[in-house]
């Protein structure tokens, strides 16, 4: 299989290019500098895709997009972070469905977030359920909208809606992790709220899994047991052999975060339906046991 990877160089996409490299499949990655290694292919994703970047391409996966995570959210980053989503998303959305027409079959699998749900308070949030109306919620609808040409000129369409990713190197736990080590953290506001969260060794996994597959659709990439925030930041603790006392008041999250703030104070209380019904077998199902694995790496 040749798989077209875009967002190649981070978190998500390194671990995801080692891993279908490791299963004999051939990558070619989009990348806006000049090409300075085999199988890269330079693009610029305000500009129509050239159609053969595509030639003898089976799946497409886009996980590009400016980190949610590591800036605040000012007005200048909420554009950033919308551009730099759906304008890529869109140009090879236009490009697969320009291929498609012409007779290809290609399976796209698009980066989409948990955050289309918006806050769910104790609910289960389910792949069927519609877009919530928060910020981060309106991004991922214009997100997911972006994917448009390719899904209606008959493309296999997927949109992966990530929860927080458990990672040892990084990630949007990467601020908390040393702070986690050194025993200054606790929960995050009141720590009731739901977090959907995945062991990056998961995540990939379950992308694999579900190329592989012929679902359509999305698909909710998060562990079958969601768990408060306080209880993920004690796992995590617990597995760094450190205490998980020292409370981040919302207040000052939302003040020292701005929009940011706000999102990871909602409850989202995401599970993985479609994961389930594929048969997907988790490394980690269990927050104690994804912590170990992050924690002692």
């Amino acid at each position: 299989m040749v798989v077209l990877l875009a967002g190649a160089s981070g978190l998500l996409g390194s671990a995801l290019t080692r891993s279908l490299a490791a299963r004999g499949q051939t990558i070619r990655r989009l990348v806006r500098r000049e090409p300075t290694a085999p199988g890269q292919v330079r693009w610029d994703p305000s500009r129509d895709l050239d159609g053969e970047v595509l030639d003898g391409v089976s799946a497409v996966i886009n996980l590009g997009g400016a980190g949610v995570s590591d800036r605040r959210w000012t007005r200048a980053r909420k554009r950033l972070l919308l551009d730099s989503r759906v304008g890529p998303t869109s140009t090879l959305s236009r490009a697969i469905a320009r291929k498609v027409a012409g007779g290809s079959r290609i399976r796209y699998l698009q980066a989409g977030a948990i955050g289309w749900y918006g806050d769910g308070g104790e609910h289960d949030l389910t792949e069927s359920m519609p877009a919530g109306s928060t910020p981060l919620a309106h991004l991922c609808r214009a997100w997911e909208a972006a994917a448009g040409p390719a899904r209606e000129a008959g493309a296999e369409v997927v949109t992966l809606r990530t929860g927080i990713v458990l990672s040892p190197h990084g990630g949007a736990m990467g601020p908390l992790l040393p702070l986690i080590k050194l025993g200054l953290a606790g929960p995050l506001g009141p720590g009731t709220q739901w977090w959907a969260w995945i062991h990056v060794d998961d995540w990939v996994g379950a992308v694999i899994h579900v190329l592989e597959s012929d679902h359509v659709g999305p698909v909710n990439l998060t562990a079958p047991h969601p768990s408060r925030n306080r209880d993920v930041i004690a796992a995590l603790a617990r597995a760094a052999h450190r205490p998980s006392l020292i409370r981040a008041p919302g207040w000052a999250l939302r003040v020292a975060l701005d929009g940011f703030g706000e999102e990871i104070l909602r409850s989202q209380r995401a599970v993985p339906h479609v994961l389930t019904e594929l048969g997907y077998s988790f490394v980690h199902p269990e927050v104690d046991s994804a912590a170990r694995a992050v924690m002692c790496r």
